[in-house]
């Protein structure tokens, strides 16, 4: 199971999953991906059962990726004990997993396979999730029996849209200062 190797304290306060998650919120390694709809608390038994639905689905052909890490621990006191006397040992980790959070990526099987593949993940999960497609183009690598990789024709990435050009807006900048530094003397 996944778990940290070591943390600053062994009783955590509770992080909460509520809101819209900060980071990972787009296919980043793979062609399709499983995106939470909801927060939710995922445990490390949980993540290994989608990693071992996302292996099977794969085989040696695909590869696939895990985007959340089990950090939180959480505690629990023992059966028939009094209120008080401090808070419980750890019993399992979780990871935190707020609305828009990417948790598996896929890629490298044909694209029914994948969305398959997702969709038996995400049965064994506490949250509703969506299958989203990433917008940039990702070169398969299909293994044949020979030991040979077929690559598609269109492998280059599309490179994002730029709105602004950074370089010039820079340029211009230095070339303020330098004349009114010329100016001044």
């Amino acid at each position: 199971m996944l778990q940290p190797k070591r943390v600053k304290y062994r009783r955590p306060h509770i992080i909460k999953y509520e809101g819209l998650s900060k980071g990972g919120n787009d296919v980043a390694f793979g062609e399709y991906g499983l995106q939470a709809t909801e927060g939710a608390w995922v445990s490390d038994r949980q993540i290994e059962a989608c990693r071992i639905v996302l292996s099977r689905y794969t085989k040696r052909t695909g590869k696939s990726w895990i985007r959340i890490f089990p950090h939180l621990a959480k505690t629990k006191k023992p059966a028939e004990v009094r209120m008080g006397s401090g808070k419980g040992n750890p019993e399992y980790w979780v990871a935190v997993v707020k609305k828009n959070r990417i948790l598996f990526e896929v890629a490298g099987i044909p694209e029914e396979l994948e969305k398959e593949a997702l969709r038996m993940c995400s049965y064994k999960l506490p949250l509703k999730c969506k299958i989203v497609k990433t917008h940039r183009k990702v070169a398969h690598y299909v293994h044949t029996d020979a030991d040979e990789v077929v690559t598609p024709t269109e492998t280059t990435p599309t490179q994002p849209e730029v709105i602004h050009g950074g370089n010039e807006v820079n340029q211009g900048a230095v070339a303020d200062k330098s004349q009114k530094k010329e100016s001044t003397r």
